[in-house]
């Protein structure tokens, strides 16, 4: 089950491993429809054209899931698959999640016992729920296993490692040193700042998005900007200009945001996986937001905490630095397969 950026990544790697064992049948519920956020996934990480595209589109929060939780079902009820598996906290995992266990089919849940605390966060209903009702919890991180197990949760759960280390790695094989594409952005590597924000708390919220932008203005160094469709759209609905200093490029494919990640001297992002993404490649993140679900990040020195705060952002950006060592909080190579193995164990 897909329907976003971040579960087409991880797909790349764990669909691979899924079918070198088993009849995997892809349903892509069309959460992220434009191409730029989901063909281009697709194609360059080789992912398994779906079966089914439920083309359901943006909504809001019960509409969509409603849409998609009807069109899920009926896929379900014709093909009668013996396993559902879902990634995630976005809404095409809750709805997967909801189908399947309404006809009494059991879930595999990729990315179980991640939590903020803050149940304001759609993303929190969406991860809570879902972990509640699956069959298999695969858990990125002991802390994850952790957690599932002081909610009471210790049936089907598995510490497997991140599956997102699987596709970066991938991915970091398949560009090598090519940095080209800086160039055609207009930044110069180790130069520049890379910045992400498209999370609706930031995006949907006037004071906080013309705090980031007041933050941008703010900054000496250039900023690498890909700016989400949510994104876009709430600037102009604000009326908000981004600084001179901001090189805004559409958004990128996975290979040049791993690039893009890489080159850059520090990482400033309200994404949980970039927050990940940039602890592996050992880049200075700060994350735009009062809590994170990756909690590694931050203890092991690689990623700050700062909300929106102009003067935070300002004052954790000039003091970016690399921490002494990456820690493998989330495991090594091989977590797909290793979502495989915990398959096999638990529903065998």
């Amino acid at each position: 089950m897909l329907g976003a950026r971040p579960q087409f990544i991880k797909a790349a790697a764990v669909s691979r491993a899924v079918r070198a064992r088993f009849s995997e049948r892809l349903i892509h519920t069309g959460q992220h429809y434009d191409a730029q956020m989901s063909d281009v996934f697709f194609s360059e990480l080789d992912i398994p054209a779906p079966d089914v595209t439920l083309q359901v589109g943006s909504a809001s929060h019960g509409a969509q899931t409603g849409r998609m939780l009807e069109a899920i079902e009926s896929d379900l009820l014709a093909y009668r698959p013996d396993a559902v598996l879902v990634y995630g906290d976005t809404n095409s995992t809750l709805a997967g999640c909801l189908a399947a266990v309404k006809l009494h089919l059991p879930v595999i849940h990729v990315e179980s016992g991640l939590r903020s605390f803050v149940h304001t966060m759609p993303e929190e209903i969406n991860r809570v729920v879902t972990d509640r009702l699956s069959r298999v919890c695969c858990c990125p991180s002991e802390s994850a296993r952790a957690q599932l197990a002081a909610e009471g949760i210790t049936r089907g759960v598995e510490v497997v490692g991140d599956v997102m280390l699987d596709a970066l790695l991938d991915a970091s094989d398949r560009i090598g040193d090519d940095r080209r594409p800086l160039q055609l952005w207009g930044v110069t590597s180790g130069a520049y700042v890379l910045a992400t924000v498209h999370r609706a708390a930031n995006t949907d919220d006037p004071s906080r998005l013309a705090a980031i932008v007041q933050a941008f203005s703010a900054m000496q160094e250039m900023i690498l900007c890909p700016l989400h469709p949510r994104t876009v759209h709430a600037l102009a609905q604000q009326r908000l200009s981004l600084p001179s200093n901001v090189r805004v490029v559409p958004p990128l494919s996975y290979l040049d945001m791993v690039r893009a990640m890489r080159y850059a001297r520090c990482i400033l992002t309200d994404s949980g996986g970039v927050q990940k993404e940039a602890y592996w490649l050992g880049i200075p993140c700060i994350t735009l937001r009062e809590e994170t679900e990756w909690t590694e990040t931050v203890t092991s020195g690689w990623n700050a905490l700062v909300d929106v705060d102009p003067r935070r952002i300002a004052a954790a950006v000039r003091a970016a630095a690399p921490a002494a060592t990456v820690r493998h909080a989330y495991g090594t190579r091989g977590a797909a397969q290793r979502v495989v193995d915990a398959i096999a164990l638990h529903l065998s």
